[in-house]
């Protein structure tokens, strides 16, 4: 099969499983973090595993670059720039920054998440240094000025955000706190917001269908488990703000 027929193949295979994760989420919290339990078998520490799945989303777009794009044009250096400032930091960083980093993580879960990122890496990384052309002048189009900024915003909420929930336990406390500032004012989940709004950016900025793949698939993983932390706050702390949604402020 040649490498557009994949593409093709992925790009409606992430649409379907946006759909499928999504609906499965609602039944079934995936097993880390607050809502870590047994059953899972074999596991890895967090900040290990967070490193080992993450990694194909940093390597496979690099791939891409050096093998298919041209090296000249300003536009694709920026567009790799841009995704490896999240997916570096994601990989090599924030794994041995976040809190819990020693806890488990299911070995199964890890598997899952490789899967998805060389499956959303050969997808975006097609689309934007293969499928699509970009003239110089798109770095002053209005979709590249606006979708720069997006993704700049949300990557600057999900870093405060998580700064705020690393900084809310000392190194060796486990107890879970109610977590105060920034967006969590209005939200329980500021950091999914932030990355969901970072990839809206990203797949405006692109102009791509792959890249609104990828922002389906994000919120379908990630509005679920927003949903659930929400509950699990209201649950256990009698005095949780009331004012507060789970990820969109003042709506859901």
């Amino acid at each position: 099969m040649e490498l557009a027929q994949w593409y093709t193949l992925l790009l409606r295979a992430e649409f379907i499983l946006a759909i499928l994760t999504f609906v499965s989420l609602f039944f079934i919290s995936a097993p880390y973090g607050r809502f870590e339990r047994k059953g899972w078998g074999i596991t890895l520490p967090a900040k290990y595993a967070w490193m080992i799945m993450e990694s194909p989303a940093m390597l496979i777009p690099l791939y891409f670059f050096f093998a298919f794009a041209d090296k000249q044009q300003l536009v694709l250096i920026l567009f790799l720039l841009i995704w490896q400032f999240h997916y570096a930091h994601r990989t090599l960083i924030y794994p041995f920054q976040k809190s819990g980093g020693n806890r488990p993580f299911p070995l199964a879960l890890v598997g899952m998440a490789i899967a998805f990122n060389c499956m959303n890496g050969v997808v975006i990384s097609y689309s934007v240094f293969v499928k699509n052309t970009y003239a110089t002048d798109w770095l002053f189009q209005w979709p590249f000025v606006l979708g720069l900024s997006i993704f700049l915003l949300g990557y600057w909420i999900n870093k405060r955000s998580d700064s705020i929930l690393k900084n809310l336990r000392a190194p060796t406390e486990t107890t879970y706190k109610i977590p105060y500032g920034g967006l969590f004012k209005w939200v329980s989940n500021p950091h999914y917001l932030g990355e969901i709004l970072g990839w809206c950016g990203w797949a405006i900025l692109t102009w791509s269908v792959a890249g609104w793949a990828f922002v389906a698939y994000t919120f379908a993983n990630l509005a679920p488990r927003a949903l659930a932390h929400h509950q699990w706050y209201k649950a256990n702390f009698e005095d949780y703000p009331s004012n507060r949604k789970a990820l969109i402020p003042f709506i859901w």
